[in-house]
């Protein structure tokens, strides 16, 4: 949360846990400046591994099955960390937007003691949250006639670059606590103005706990092992309405958009219970494991549909209308083109060998604890370092997209992540505690070699380590590492 001559407050185990679930009280998570405000958010993590670990097992015991796919948790926990990665190099823009209103526009200040304060701003942050959630939401369609219950359910005000911002979190399909660390990067940029209103009377630092508080209370309402929490449900947002709220069946489009409250939705008409399965993700499925892609896919294309629309209005429609806008079509889209749900829907799930999901996970390890390391020393390391440090983990985390695709060049692209690392390491900018890291990346680049070098019979080159890459991006095109993969 930034630095002082104090610094951050500490916190306990039992604090963090409890702000998990939203109960930490007042003279507990009350601070005087925005300096002294714990990271709850970082110092989470260990609890966030926890959860998962205890929800498989408790899954397991359920249903004989286990909670998620690698290749989707993985690809879930990458898009996590990709989000975070900006705040490592400046304060958050949620946070430096207001202060600025704070410092320059504020018509009074509450007291930051004060436990009035303190239960206004958790009811004013979930306001504003419900409502950048709504507007910003949106599958093709948001407007459907629900003819089980002979109505028409209609949402106004959505807007698609909103939606290009937030549509990542909606890209799994599946639904436990990984998609719960499944955040755009973007979002942050498009958040920020919905919170601008509590700035003239509520002071930086009690707002700066509650942004934390209400993104934790959401991790654990992404799960399908806890079913109802009895009378709670009327007023809480619980696993069973954001079930769904992430599912793309007709009768939950455009539901459920509070973030640690449900009254919201009740007043204002969003509310819908569980009720047939949910089948979750986005009513046209990305089909990508690749982070990368999934942050910044949205977004080109909205510029591609732009360029193409004819017309300054249209263009302008584009933007700032809902996703299944076009020409001739209403404000939010036709309801034909909501694709209809049979129950039989498959998950994107491309086959990969057991040792390379295997080998996925080990090195994504690494890299978790990599990411760990980076904020525990952000403060005492150049920015040459902060950003190799950057580098190497976006290329590490395309790389695993590539490898859980089975995706051509996905070979090379690990020969090149694992020479960089080897050249970060020998340069000193990795600390000295991954030292048995260097064998190990230098025996599993020679491994990823030999292999490419055995499909393409090409040991003879006399240099293979440095011929074998280049021949194989620029003269081989037609190069799909699965041919290997299956052998």
């Amino acid at each position: 949360m930034g630095s002082a001559a104090g610094g951050p407050r500490a916190t306990t185990p039992g604090q963090q846990l409890r702000a998990l679930f939203y109960v930490v009280p007042p003279g507990e998570s009350s601070f005087r400046t925005l300096e002294e405000v714990p990271d709850y958010v970082e110092k989470s993590i260990p609890f966030f591994i926890a959860f998962i670990v205890l929800e498989f097992a408790v899954s397991w015991v359920q249903k004989r099955k286990l909670s998620g796919r690698i290749n989707d948790g993985i690809s879930s926990l990458s898009l996590g960390i990709l989000s975070r990665l900006p705040d490592v190099l400046f304060r958050s823009v949620d946070l430096i937007s207001y202060i600025y209103v704070w410092n320059n526009y504020r018509l009074f200040e509450l007291p930051w003691d004060s436990p009035w304060t303190w239960y206004l701003t958790f009811l004013g942050v979930d306001f504003a949250y419900y409502w950048f959630h709504r507007i910003s939401h949106g599958g093709n369609l948001l407007c459907y006639l629900d003819t089980a219950k002979n109505r028409t359910t209609s949402c106004y005000w959505k807007v698609n670059i909103l939606w290009a911002a937030h549509q990542v979190h909606h890209s799994s399909e599946d639904y436990n606590l990984f998609t719960a660390l499944r955040q755009s990067v973007l979002q942050k940029y498009t958040s920020w103005m919905f919170n601008l209103p509590m700035a003239l009377f509520i002071p930086p630092s009690v707002f700066a706990v509650h942004l934390q508080f209400n993104l934790l209370y959401q991790f654990w309402i992404h799960t399908e092992v806890v079913t109802n929490i009895g009378p709670l449900e009327w007023i809480l947002n619980t696993p069973s309405h954001h079930r769904v709220h992430h599912g793309r069946n007709p009768y939950c489009i455009d539901k459920n958009y509070g973030g640690t409250l449900i009254i919201w939705d009740r007043i204002f008409g969003t509310f819908e219970a569980e009720d047939a399965k949910v089948v979750y993700g986005l009513t046209h499925p990305v089909n990508s494991f690749e982070p990368i892609l999934l942050q910044l896919r949205p977004l080109a294309h909205i510029w591609n549909t732009f360029w193409a629309t004819p017309g300054f209005c249209n263009k302008l429609s584009v933007l700032f209308k809902g996703p299944g806008w076009g020409p001739g079509k209403p404000r939010l889209g036709l309801p034909e083109e909501i694709p209809v749900i049979t129950g039989k829907e498959v998950p994107f799930n491309p086959r990969v060998p057991a040792y390379l999901n295997c080998y996925a996970v080990v090195h994504f390890a690494v890299i978790m604890e990599l990411y760990i390391d980076l904020l525990a020393t952000v403060t005492v390391l150049s920015q040459g370092t902060i950003l190799l440090r950057i580098f190497f983990i976006i290329l590490s985390l395309t790389s695993f997209g590539f490898l859980m695709e089975n995706r051509p060049k996905a070979g090379i692209l690990e020969i090149i992540r694992c020479s960089v690392f080897l050249g970060v390491y020998k340069l000193g900018y990795l600390r000295n505690q991954l030292s048995l890291l260097d064998c190990a990346y230098e025996c599993q680049l020679n491994s990823w070699q030999h292999q490419l070098e055995r499909a393409h019979h090409l040991s003879h080159l006399p240099v293979p380590g440095l011929v074998f890459p280049l021949r194989c991006i620029l003269g081989n095109p037609s190069y799909e590492t699965d041919h290997f993969f299956q052998r």
